[in-house]
């Protein structure tokens, strides 16, 4: 069982100040009620959250994963599960540049629930987790960058 989406919004800030907030990992759970904690646990060389272990709500418990980031440009951050709860996470952030003081923002995400959760997480409650896991987040990311 497989969760994946995509959801993309335009957000009053500037690139640079969206991508800031985004890529701060560890500070997500203030933006992102579902993510109860992100602790990071490995650091690349100018301070970029490589590794973090992530607890999310789950609706049906907390899931922890091992993500590890990449982060090949200022307009694009991605991330991949090296260890956790979950079968498979994958997921990436792409802005773009709107002038102004305008960017837009793309959030995919892939979620293998695997077997076992796939067997309890069905029906409405995988779209309640699409919601709240994928479809809202670039919402989500607005209105922080926004206040």
């Amino acid at each position: 069982m497989a969760i994946e989406g995509s959801a993309s919004i335009e957000i009053d800030a500037p690139l640079a100040r969206v991508y800031e907030v985004a890529a701060d990992v560890e500070n997500s759970p203030k933006w992102q009620p579902e993510i109860k904690s992100a602790v990071v646990t490995e650091r690349g060389p100018d301070g970029e959250q490589l590794y973090v272990e992530t607890k999310v709500d789950g609706k049906v418990r907390t899931l922890t994963s091992n993500l590890r980031f990449s982060y090949p440009s200022g307009t694009e951050m991605s991330w991949e599960q090296a260890k956790g709860d979950l079968k498979a996470v994958r997921g990436s952030w792409v802005f773009e540049d709107l002038g102004e003081g305008r960017t837009k923002a793309t959030y995919s995400l892939y979620i293998d629930l695997g077997r076992a959760l796939g067997l309890v997480i069905r029906g409405p409650l995988v779209d309640a987790l699409r919601g709240q896991l994928c479809d809202s987040m670039p919402g989500k990311l607005k209105g922080y960058c926004e206040q």
